[in-house]
C-alpha cells in the first residue's frame, strides 16, 4: 500500500514539474526558497517583492495572489512589505511521504498587467519524527524444540524523516536467549532480525518479552520502541507427575457407595493437550480393587464403588497412571494404599466342633458334652469375644485355648428330675456397641435304672364284701417308675405266702401288667376277716429293680348269717318246756333267751321280741338281754299253761331272725331252779345210757356249787365296770385270746371260740365247754334289759350253726 501511494505522489510530482517548466519557459524566471519544516506561523521566509523586483506599494492595488497546493494554504504574502511568510505549519513528512527531498512549487500572480511567477520552496527536513514500529506489539511463537541460531523476522522500525534523521540502528533488549542481527535493504532502510541464541524449556520460561528498539541518525536522536513476547510452544517433552509417589489413606468398612476416597493430582509442565492429563488404573490394580473403587479419568477421583468389608480384604493397593494427550502420549505412575479401618459390623459367631447330644444320666462328673469355638471376623474389641450360658444349669464352660470352650457337667444329672435341657450358648463380642449371638442346643438325657418302682402308697387297705363273686376286680395296686422305656416297664407278682395251708395265689390274682388285683374265691367274713401279703412291682431295667408294698385285704361283713338260739336249747323244730311255781314273785326269771350271730358289728347286734304270748301283762321281755321275767303275780284267773314265742332279730339290712316257743307250765308246790346259763346242745349225740346216769349222778352231787357259781357269775356280769373287760359269764362266748365288750356286748375276733353250752339230757343238765371252730365267730349281745315290749315278725325255729 505505501508504494502505490509513492507510486501517486510521484505522478503528481511530474504533473506538478510539467506545469512550472511550461509555466517557466513563459516567465523565463524561477524564484528558489529554502526553508525547513515545522517552522512557526507568521515566521517570514523571504521578502519576494524585493526579490522578484515589485513596488511594494503598488502590490496591493495589483492584486498579488498566491496558488493554493492541495487545498491547504502553506504561505502568505504580506501585500504591505512584500515578504513571504508561514501562514500554516508545514510538515515535510506530509508533502513529501516517500521522496528524499522535498519541493513546494508556488505560483504569485498579479493583475494589471497579469504576471505570474515561479515559486520554488525546498522544505529541509528535521528530526521532527522518532522512529516507530508499524506495531507496537510483536508477537512469536517459537516452539521449545527451536534449535539455537534459528533466525525470526520481527516487523522493523520506520522513520517518516530523512537522510540521517531516518532509522540507523536498533537494540534489543537483555535477553541469554534471543539477540538481532541488522540487515540494511537495497533502499538503505534498516531492519533486524531475532535470532535464538540458546534453546527454549516453556516449563521454564512460557514467555519471553523483548524490547525492540530503533534509533535514527538525527542530533539529538530519537527512538521508537516495540514490545516483542515471544511465545515458547510446548512440546511434550514432559511427562505428567503426581503430588506423591504413594499415597496413603484409611477409610473405614462399610463407607457409602459414590463417597470420596481421594482425589488424585497430576500435574504436567507442558500447555495445552500435552498438559491435558487423564487418568486410569494400571494393569497391576486387581479386579477386585478395579470393582470396589471408581476412578474419573478426567479429574483423578476415586470414589467408593462397591461394598468394603475389612474382613475380607484390610488393605487395598491401587496403581494408576496419568497420562497426558500429547502427540507422543507421556505418563507417570502412582500408587495408593488404603488401609480398611474395622468398624463393629460383625456378629460374633459359635461354631459346634463336636457335641454329644445324648448322654446317660448318670455320666461323671467333669464329662466333656462339647467342644465350642468363637469367632469374630472383626478385630481388636470389636473382634474379641466372650461365651457364656445361661444361668442355673449343672453345666460350666472351661477355656481350653483362645476362643475354644468345653462344655463340661459341673453337677451330677437326674434324668427323672429333668429329662432335657436347653443350653443357651451366648457370645458378645467387646466393641461399641456390642454385638451378640445365641445358639441353643439340647441335651437329652438317657434313663439309666437308678430307680426302683415305687407304689403310689405305703400299703393297701382294701376292703372286699364278703360273698363277692369269683374274679371280680378288688382294687387296683399300681406303682410307677421315673425311668424311661424298659426301666420303666413294670411287672406286678404276688408275693408267696401261705395262710392256713393255702397259698395266696390260690386266692388272689394280679395282673402283672397293669397291678389290677383280682380275688379268685368268694370269701366268708365268718370265717376269714382279712389277708395281709405282699406285692412286687420289678421293672425290666438291667439290673431289674424292685419294691414291694404291703396289701391288706379286709373282708367286710354282710348280714348273711341267721341269729342262732343257742339258750333255751331245744331240739331240732321242738318247744322249750319250762316248769316254774305257781307262787312266783313279781320279777322272777323265767327264762333267758341267748342269740347268737355269726355276723359283725350291727349285722350281729340281737334284740328279743314276744312274736306271741298267752297274757302280754304276765311276762316281760327285755329286748337286749332276752331275759324273760313275770310282771305280776300269777292270779288264780290265769291259764295254768303259758305259751311264748320269742323272735330273736339282728340289726342288719335286712333283718334276719330266728323265733323260739317256750311252753310254760305252773305247779302249785314245786319249785324249779331255772339256770341262766345259755344251752347248747351238743351237734353230735356222743353220749351213751350209761354216760347220762354218770352225768346225773355227778350233776346231783355239786348241783349246789354250780348253783352258787352261776349266781355269782350272773351277778358280776350284770354290773360291769368302765373301761375294763367284762369277765365271760356262764351264758357267754369267751375269747381265748381276747375280748372288748362295747355296750356291754362281747365281741371277739379270735380264731377259736368257746362257748358255754347247757347239754340237755333226760335227767338233768349239764355244763359243756366245746370248742367252736376257728373260722366261726359269734358276738352275744349282753345289753341291759329293758322292760319295754316291741313288736314280733314270724320267723322260722334255727339251731346252732357254725360256718365254715
Amino acid at each position: 500500500m505505501i508504494s502505490r501511494i509513492l507510486s501517486i505522489a510521484m505522478k503528481r510530482y511530474v504533473m506538478l514539474l510539467f506545469a512550472f517548466l511550461t509555466l517557466w519557459e513563459a516567465t523565463s524566471s524561477v524564484t528558489h526558497y529554502s526553508l525547513p519544516e515545522e517552522m512557526e506561523e507568521g515566521s517570514v521566509v523571504a521578502n519576494l517583492a524585493a526579490d522578484l523586483g515589485l513596488d511594494v506599494d503598488s502590490l496591493s492595488k495589483r492584486k498579488i495572489r498566491l496558488d493554493i497546493i492541495d487545498s491547504k494554504k502553506y504561505l502568505e504574502i504580506n501585500k504591505d512589505t512584500g515578504e513571504l511568510y508561514i501562514a500554516q505549519r508545514i510538515d515535510r513528512e506530509s508533502l513529501c511521504t516517500t521522496k528524499t527531498s522535498c519541493f513546494l512549487k508556488l505560483d504569485a500572480i498579479i493583475q494589471s498587467p497579469v504576471r505570474m511567477f515561479n515559486i520554488e520552496l525546498e522544505i529541509t527536513d528535521i528530526n521532527d519524527n522518532a522512529p516507530h514500529f508499524r506495531r507496537d506489539r510483536i508477537q512469536l511463537d517459537i516452539s521449545e524444540s527451536a534449535a539455537p541460531g534459528e533466525r525470526f523476522s520481527i516487523t522493523n522500525a520506520v522513520d517518516p524523516d530523512v537522510g540521517s534523521n531516518s532509522v540507523r540502528t536498533y537494540a534489543l533488549s537483555e535477553s541469554e536467549h534471543f539477540k538481532i542481527e541488522i540487515q540494511t535493504g537495497r533502499d538503505g532502510s534498516k531492519f533486524a532480525d531475532l535470532i535464538l541464541k540458546k534453546a527454549l524449556d516453556r516449563e521454564k520460561h512460557a514467555v519471553h518479552n523483548l524490547i525492540l528498539t530503533a534509533v535514527d541518525g538525527g542530533v539529538p536522536a530519537r527512538s521508537g520502541t516495540a514490545s516483542i513476547i515471544v511465545h515458547v510452544l510446548d512440546t511434550n517433552d514432559n511427562a505428567p507427575q503426581f503430588d506423591q509417589d504413594v499415597y496413603t489413606l484409611n477409610i473405614t468398612e462399610n463407607s457409602p457407595i459414590g463417597s470420596l476416597v481421594i482425589q488424585l493430582n497430576a500435574t504436567d509442565l507442558d500447555e495445552g493437550t500435552n498438559s491435558e492429563i487423564l487418568y486410569s488404573f494400571t494393569i497391576y490394580t486387581s479386579e477386585k480393587t478395579q470393582d470396589t473403587f471408581d476412578l474419573n479419568p478426567d479429574n483423578g477421583e476415586i470414589k467408593v464403588k462397591g461394598e468394603i468389608d475389612y474382613e475380607e480384604i484390610k488393605l487395598f493397593e491401587i496403581h494408576v497412571e496419568a497420562k497426558d494427550k500429547g502427540q507422543i502420549q507421556l505418563s507417570t505412575h502412582s500408587k495408593l494404599i488404603i488401609f480398611i479401618t474395622d468398624m463393629n459390623d460383625n456378629y460374633p459367631v459359635i461354631s459346634i466342633k463336636s457335641f454329644t447330644s445324648q448322654v446317660k444320666e448318670n455320666v461323671v462328673v467333669g464329662s466333656v458334652l462339647a467342644l465350642i469355638s468363637v469367632s469374630d471376623r472383626d478385630s481388636g474389641d470389636n473382634g474379641h469375644v466372650d461365651l457364656t450360658i445361661n444361668e442355673q444349669l449343672p453345666f460350666t464352660l472351661e477355656k481350653s485355648s483362645d476362643n475354644h470352650y468345653d462344655l463340661m457337667v459341673m453337677k451330677p444329672l437326674d434324668r427323672e428330675k429333668v429329662a432335657e435341657y436347653d443350653i443357651t450358648l451366648t457370645v458378645r463380642d467387646r466393641g461399641s456397641p456390642s454385638l451378640s449371638d445365641n445358639e441353643t442346643i439340647t441335651l437329652e438325657l438317657l434313663d439309666v435304672n437308678d430307680n426302683a418302682p415305687q407304689f403310689r402308697k405305703s400299703s393297701y387297705t382294701i376292703p372286699v364284701m364278703e360273698n363277692n363273686a369269683p374274679g371280680s376286680l378288688l382294687s387296683p395296686v399300681t406303682a410307677f417308675d421315673p425311668d424311661f422305656h424298659e426301666n420303666q416297664y413294670l411287672v406286678y407278682f404276688i408275693i408267696e405266702k401261705e395262710i392256713a395251708n393255702t397259698s395266696m395265689s390260690m386266692l388272689f390274682s394280679i395282673n402283672p401288667e397293669n397291678g389290677d388285683l383280682y380275688a379268685l374265691k368268694t370269701f366268708d367274713y365268718e370265717r376269714e376277716k382279712e389277708f395281709i401279703f405282699h406285692i412286687e412291682a420289678r421293672d425290666s431295667g438291667v439290673p431289674p429293680l424292685s419294691s414291694n408294698v404291703t396289701v391288706h385285704i379286709i373282708i367286710l361283713d354282710q348280714n348273711d348269717n341267721t341269729p342262732l338260739i343257742v339258750s333255751p336249747w331245744r331240739a331240732q323244730g321242738s318247744v322249750v318246756e319250762e316248769v316254774i311255781p305257781r307262787s312266783t314273785d313279781k320279777g322272777y326269771l323265767i327264762a333267758k333267751v341267748i342269740a347268737i350271730d355269726s355276723d359283725s358289728v350291727q349285722n350281729s347286734r340281737v334284740t328279743y321280741q314276744f312274736l306271741q304270748i298267752t297274757d302280754a301283762t304276765l311276762f316281760s321281755l327285755d329286748q337286749y338281754n332276752g331275759e324273760i321275767r313275770t310282771m305280776r303275780m300269777f292270779s288264780y284267773r290265769d291259764p295254768r299253761h303259758q305259751r311264748l314265742v320269742v323272735i330273736a332279730k339282728d340289726n342288719g339290712d335286712p333283718s334276719l331272725s330266728a323265733t323260739v316257743t317256750i311252753k310254760l307250765s305252773t305247779l302249785e308246790h314245786v319249785i324249779k331252779a331255772f339256770s341262766e346259763t345259755s344251752e347248747v346242745p351238743l351237734e353230735y349225740d356222743i353220749f351213751s345210757d350209761l354216760n347220762l346216769y354218770l352225768l346225773i349222778g355227778l350233776g346231783s352231787v355239786s348241783f349246789l356249787l354250780l348253783m352258787t357259781i352261776l349266781v355269782t357269775i350272773v351277778l358280776k356280769c350284770q354290773k360291769p365296770k368302765p373301761n375294763k373287760p367284762t369277765p365271760p359269764c356262764r351264758n357267754s362266748v369267751v375269747s381265748q385270746r381276747s375280748s372288748t365288750v362295747a355296750d356291754s356286748t362281747l365281741v371277739s375276733n379270735d380264731a377259736y371260740w368257746y362257748s358255754l353250752f347247757l347239754a340237755e339230757t333226760r335227767k338233768g343238765k349239764l355244763v359243756v365247754r366245746q370248742p367252736v371252730p376257728k373260722s366261726g365267730g359269734y358276738i352275744v349281745s349282753s345289753i341291759p334289759r329293758s322292760t319295754g315290749l316291741t313288736e314280733t315278725s314270724d320267723s322260722a325255729a334255727s339251731t346252732l350253726q357254725y360256718s365254715k
